[in-house]
C-alpha cells in the first residue's frame, strides 16, 4: 500500500513561490492561511543559501494527532494525516507540537479563541463526502479522489518538489544524487552537514580573508 510523503530537493528550489500561489488558488484557502511555504536559510549568501518548500508532512507517527485532546486527526490508508473541521476546538496544541508549522489558524479571533486549525491536507479533502461542496468549502480540492497528485507538486516548474508513494520519491532523489556525482556518505548529505576538509580548514583558520 502506497504511503504519500512529500519531498523537496533543496538543490532545485528556486524559490519562486508557485507552490504557494497553486496550493491558495486549487483550495482557495482563506486570508491569512498558508498551507505551504518557502522557507530560505543562508538568505543572499553566495553559493549557501537554500530554499524549502514546507507543509504538512502527513508524519507517520504525527505529534499533532498525539497531543489533540478531542481526537479530531485520522490517517487514511494512503498514510494522509487529516483533520475534522466540525470537532476541533482550536485549543492550538497541534500548533505547537508540530515541526513543521503546518497547522494554521484564522486571523480574525481574540486570543484564546483560535477558530478551526486549517492544514495541508495533500489535495485529499477531509471526512465529508468526496467532491461534495461541504467538502471543497472546509478543506479545499479533493485531488487525490480524482486520481492526481497535489498541485504544489504538479505546477513546481523545476520538479523540486515532489509528492507521491514514498518509496517512488526515495527512488527518484536517490538517482538524482548518484548523478550529481554524490557517492557514499555524500548521497545522504555527509558534507552538507559537516562539511569537507577544505571547509574545515578554512573555518580553523578563520574562512577566506
Amino acid at each position: 500500500m502506497a504511503r504519500m510523503k512529500f519531498l523537496c530537493d533543496t538543490e532545485r528550489c528556486i524559490e519562486c513561490n508557485g507552490c504557494v500561489t497553486a496550493c491558495k488558488n486549487e483550495h482557495e484557502v482563506p486570508w491569512g492561511i498558508q498551507r505551504r511555504r518557502v522557507v530560505t536559510i543562508n538568505d543572499g549568501v553566495v553559493g549557501q543559501e537554500k530554499s524549502m518548500s514546507v507543509a504538512c508532512m502527513h508524519c507517520s507517527d504525527a505529534p499533532c494527532m498525539a497531543v489533540c485532546p478531542v481526537d479530531v486527526f485520522y490517517r487514511t490508508e494512503d498514510g494522509v494525516v487529516l483533520h475534522d473541521k466540525d470537532a476541533c476546538i482550536g485549543c492550538g496544541y497541534c500548533f505547537y507540537a508540530c515541526p513543521f508549522g503546518a497547522p494554521q489558524f484564522p486571523q480574525t479571533g481574540t486570543f484564546g479563541q483560535r477558530g478551526k486549525m486549517d492544514k495541508c491536507t495533500f489535495c485529499a479533502g477531509g471526512p465529508e463526502a468526496d467532491g461534495s461542496d461541504a467538502e471543497f468549502e472546509k478543506y479545499g480540492k479533493n485531488r487525490l479522489a480524482e486520481g492526481k497528485l497535489p498541485m504544489c507538486a504538479e505546477m513546481c516548474s523545476t520538479k523540486a518538489l515532489l509528492a507521491g508513494d514514498g518509496t517512488a520519491l526515495a527512488d527518484i532523489f536517490r538517482e538524482r544524487v548518484v548523478r550529481r556525482g554524490g557517492s557514499g556518505a555524500e548521497m545522504i548529505g555527509w558534507n552538507t552537514a559537516y562539511g569537507s576538509g577544505e571547509q574545515k580548514r578554512q573555518q580553523t583558520r578563520g574562512g577566506d580573508k
